[in-house]
């Protein structure tokens, strides 16, 4: 006799995978983590000191920075599994997939910084 599988609703299906994500999706969001998060706290400090200077420059420096420097330690950071143990090697996908999880962090630190951050210095 054969066993069914357990039946589980859609929001136990993603609480599981938000416990456990793939390693190489969760390096590329942390990777643009870090970068989007040093690059929103100079946003901050620069609209914070200077409140009347052109905004859209620095955000354009910004999302291109967290774009390239986010997928560039993405490569670095996860490389493609192998079957043969020890040996693993780097793919240009590494980096596109940093670059598909920068655009989307990048937006969020960029709301965070002018949306809820900023009018609390101001």
């Amino acid at each position: 006799m054969t066993r069914q599988p357990v039946h589980r609703s859609w929001l136990e299906v993603r609480w599981r995978q938000l416990r456990n994500p793939p390693p190489p999706v969760l390096r590329a969001v942390l990777a643009n983590l870090a970068v989007a998060a040093f690059g929103g706290a100079i946003l901050l400090a620069l609209a914070v000191a200077a409140p009347t200077a052109p905004v859209a420059l620095p955000v354009l420096v910004f999302v291109v920075g967290v774009a390239i420097a986010g997928s560039a330690l993405t490569y670095l950071w996860v490389e493609l599994p192998t079957g043969a143990s020890g040996v693993r090697r780097r793919s240009a996908w590494a980096g596109l997939l940093g670059l598909l999880a920068a655009l989307p962090i990048a937006y969020l630190v960029l709301v965070l910084v002018y949306q809820v951050l900023l009018p609390l210095f101001a």
